[in-house]
């Protein structure tokens, strides 16, 4: 048992006591649990496992420290009944927030951020990394640190319209039938029934086959998708609005549909269309990156996380993680972005903190 094996187990065993000292409840049962797990792990593992768990915590606590500082960061400028929301918020939707932060910027600037074009070939096929290539090179000798930054803004730009052109159908025609009500409310209903007992994947692939990969087609075809899961809950949300008298009492006055689902019934069902809004994006975000791995999504030589996954998938016979950097990508905007969505559930609750 060397030095770093004794400091580790008599930090924890110490930080633990000062938890339980003090009565941090929470803190010592992290704590301690992390102590009991190290352990374990160490007698499995030996002091290389100990090592892994150290840089996880290390890990861990700097996403902490990161999510509690930009949530301050966001206090200060937002106004005041945002920062009051924001100032109790938990750390995750912190990090959420930060990821999403991170990646709207690398979208947005990646000409700027990217070193190289993102069809550039600037070396030979699977050149390792080095000082001009961050991440190394593709199959073809494009830089992947230039392809992964273009990759942020076709991906999930994609996906974003995506979503928006799905919600936008889908929440105006939920909304109109539960307003309408009748044989429209029925026949929507049906054809929304029909659509959603198709598997998504499946449809996609057919429709695809059909008309064709180009970025319009895609679009379109991803939002016919995902249009019926949002007509189902503003269906719902919008058929529990309609019955409120202040509903009746704009009908009353001769307000129009249009009007009543504008000003009196879309205000009051926006918190759980926002979240839903969120969680759209991540099944549809999911669906593209799918998809471009299946070779029908977006189309080379265009950079894309997904076929870039794909394209480099030979690398890990070798035991090189290049093609892992593009599917972390993915998992973390979804887990990002789950997160919020969370929290945003939470505070549309009514669960929250008065």
């Amino acid at each position: 048992m060397n030095y770093f094996i004794i400091g580790f187990y008599a930090l924890l065993i110490g930080v633990s006591s000062l938890a339980a000292f003090y009565q941090k409840r929470t803190a010592f049962l992290l704590l301690f649990s992390l102590t009991l797990v190290s352990f374990i792990m160490g007698i499995v593992g030996g002091e290389a496992m100990l090592w892994s768990v150290t840089i996880l915590a290390g890990l861990i606590a700097f996403s902490a420290g990161v999510s509690f500082s930009f949530r301050e960061f966001l206090v200060i400028l937002l106004p005041a009944d945002l920062a009051k929301a924001m100032r109790t918020a938990p750390l995750t939707a912190g990090f959420g927030l930060f990821v999403i932060f991170t990646y709207a910027i690398a979208g947005i600037f990646a000409p700027i951020i990217a070193p190289y074009g993102e069809a550039d070939v600037i070396s030979s096929a699977f050149a390792p990394a080095d000082e001009n290539m961050l991440l190394g090179a593709d199959q073809l000798g494009r830089d992947m640190f230039s392809r992964i930054i273009y990759g942020a803004r076709n991906t999930v730009g994609l996906a974003l319209l995506a979503t928006i052109l799905a919600f936008a159908m889908g929440a105006t025609a939920g909304l109109y039938a539960a307003t309408v009500g009748g044989k429209l409310d029925q026949l929507l209903g049906r054809v929304v029934d029909v659509i959603m007992s198709i598997p998504s994947l499946i449809f996609s692939l057919l429709l695809l086959s059909i008309f064709g990969t180009n970025t319009v087609t895609l679009i379109i075809v991803i939002a016919i998708i995902y249009a019926p899961r949002v007509f189902r809950l503003a269906r719902s949300v919008g058929g529990n609005v309609v019955v409120m008298d202040y509903i009746e009492a704009a009908k009353l006055r001769g307000e129009g549909n249009w009007y009543l689902i504008r000003k009196e019934i879309l205000p009051n069902s926006s918190a759980p269309l926002i979240a839903e809004f969120g969680l759209e994006f991540c099944f549809v975000f999911l669906l593209v990156a799918g998809l471009s791995f299946l070779g029908l999504g977006i189309q080379p030589p265009t950079a894309d996380w997904g076929s870039m996954v794909r394209e480099n998938a030979t690398l890990i016979s070798f035991g090189e993680i290049t093609p892992l950097i593009p599917a972390a990508a993915i998992a973390l905007l979804t887990v990002a972005v789950n997160f919020v969505v969370d929290w945003m559930l939470f505070m549309s609750s009514g669960l929250k903190e008065q």
